[in-house]
């Protein structure tokens, strides 16, 4: 089966491809590994990759398509692009932030970066309304609240906009 999503981001890992794919894919329900490509003889003449190796492994995280890409240790992750989860409730939050800082590490406002480097952004869904409140002390308040957390609470946050301390 072949990825039809008209835009699939592409992730470039030195060799860890496979593993990521499969470190994602154990996360995210409705998940699943598409298809593995290996390289070829030419493979290993312009890239130095040995024939049989893993090249790309498409797969679906939550229904979007991706790919990773075994490409060399030529570029990086860096926080330039992050992959928003946007979390229903402070369970979701958890889950998915226990998950993936998980050999990785924990960074401000409700951003982390996994074990491969992947920066992610764990976001719960009642952000956008918290800050665009009609209230611009309100939404002050819960700024102020978010900016001295690592992993979004809440409940924390609601209450900041609602006008308790933290």
């Amino acid at each position: 089966m072949q990825i039809t999503s008209k835009i699939a981001p592409c992730l470039w890992f030195d060799s860890q491809a496979e593993e990521a794919a499969e470190f994602y894919v154990s996360i995210f329900k409705d998940s699943r590994i598409v298809k593995t490509t290996h390289y070829t003889k030419a493979g290993q003449e312009v890239h130095g990759r040995p024939p049989g190796s893993v090249m790309t492994v498409a797969f679906e995280l939550a229904g979007q398509a991706f790919t990773a890409l075994n490409g060399g240790p030529i570029f990086k992750f860096n926080e330039a692009v992050s992959l928003q989860i946007q979390c229903e409730d402070q369970a979701e939050v958890d889950y998915f932030w226990t998950r993936l800082t998980k050999g990785g590490e924990e960074s401000q406002c409700g951003w982390l970066k996994d074990k491969f480097g992947l920066s992610w952004q764990v976001v719960p869904t009642i952000l956008p309304r918290i800050f665009s409140d009609s209230n611009p002390e309100s939404a002050g308040r819960a700024m102020h609240a978010m900016l001295g957390m690592k992993k979004l609470n809440i409940a924390e946050l609601e209450r900041a906009a609602a006008g308790g301390s933290r």
